[in-house]
């Protein structure tokens, strides 16, 4: 099943993109080329259809949501978000944004789904453990990721393991044999994953959590209050740490994606480490979701038309000669994926098979967390 997830992903962003560079031609020409058709569908809207989105819009405000707190990659990838979104979205509104962090996530999800505004005036960028948090969290969960209307992800990622220079940890090897102190935040990636990792391939992570954003432990990490962080996006690190890169103050130790990252050819995946084709397929659909790594969302309800202006204003981005420009100058690594190919990451983890969803929850519910 989830070998169908990296054959959608070359088909719509190209191959070189998912195997790691920031920004691929393929991609964006795809992107342009659906921006343009869902522009022409607009346009192409009946006069009064047409004058309904602008005057939704024109004058008013639009809030991005972000389920995270201020500081960390979300936050960030938000704010220059918000910075251009709204020249491409008829009537020109303006956007803002707003952090509700809590629960990777889960509290600005729910919010999104039930209590925010119908009107395309609300969005949300959600963690992308929101993608799987019903199979571990049912009880916490008040959505249906299958009725929420995807705009699109601003990126597809590769995690890290790091380790700071000051532990014994210098290889790869060393995860498996040391105990290493990682920082964590509840459900969400430097939680989930080692949690993961120890079951299926038998490292030896010690979870701390108490953070909120991988920006707290970064500094709890120079702080020396924990010893590494077991998932951290490729992206973040170079753009939220890049001393530490460059004075070799960490050592990237493994690679957690579907795919991976060129940049680091000599770092091995845990995928190379897994033995049994049913924790292989565990370990598949939880990385599966970095595929929309960055998933922006509007509540159901949203006018048909508000939604697909919202896709054509995102889609816009991937050639947006300006937004492009203001990721490099903020070292964030953006390559939006379009609202088409996050409806199809969407479909394929809404039809998991039962034995693997019920594999996942075994390894990753909260009641395996005490265990």
């Amino acid at each position: 099943m989830f070998g169908i997830v990296q054959a959608i992903v070359n088909r719509l962003i190209g191959p070189g993109r998912a195997h790691g560079r920031a920004v691929c031609t393929t991609h964006l020409q795809r992107s342009a080329l659906l921006a343009a058709a869902l522009l022409v569908a607009i346009v192409g809207l009946r006069p009064a259809a047409a004058d309904s989105v602008r005057d939704s819009y024109a004058g008013k405000q639009v809030t991005i949501i972000v389920g995270s707190g201020a500081g960390g990659g979300y936050d960030l990838q938000a704010r220059l978000t918000a910075r251009h979104l709204g020249k491409h979205v008829p009537g020109n509104p303006t956007f803002i944004v707003q952090n509700m962090p809590g629960a990777g996530s889960l509290q600005a999800a729910n919010y999104i789904y039930n209590s925010a505004p119908a009107d395309g005036t609300t969005i949300a960028l959600l963690q992308r453990g929101m993608l799987l948090i019903k199979l571990i969290n049912p009880s916490g969960v008040r959505f249906e990721i299958d009725k929420l209307h995807w705009i699109g992800s601003l990126n597809s990622e590769v995690g890290v393991v790091l380790s700071w220079h000051t532990t014994e940890h210098k290889t790869t090897r060393d995860l498996f044999d040391k105990e290493l102190i990682v920082g964590g935040i509840v459900g969400v990636d430097p939680e989930t994953t080692p949690r993961l990792l120890n079951a299926l391939i038998g490292t030896r992570f010690k979870i701390v959590n108490g953070y909120n954003t991988t920006a707290q432990i970064a500094l709890a990490i120079e702080r020396n209050e924990v010893q590494g962080i077991a998932d951290w996006s490729w992206s973040s690190v170079k753009a939220v740490r890049p001393d530490w890169l460059r004075d070799r103050k960490a050592h990237i130790l493994m690679q957690v994606g579907l795919h991976k990252e060129p940049e680091l050819p000599d770092v091995p995946s845990a995928l190379d480490f897994v033995k049994d084709a049913a924790d292989r397929k565990v370990m598949e659909l939880n990385f599966t979701q970095k595929t929309a790594a960055r998933p922006l969302v509007a509540p159901p309800g949203v006018p048909a038309e508000r939604v697909a202006a919202l896709r054509a204003a995102f889609a816009a981005l991937a050639t947006d000669a300006e937004f492009l420009a203001d990721a490099e100058r903020s070292k964030l690594e953006i390559a939006p994926l379009p609202a088409e190919a996050v409806d199809k990451v969407i479909a394929l983890i809404a039809s998991t098979p039962p034995e693997i969803a019920d594999h996942y929850a075994r390894v990753l519910s909260p009641a395996a967390r005490t265990r």
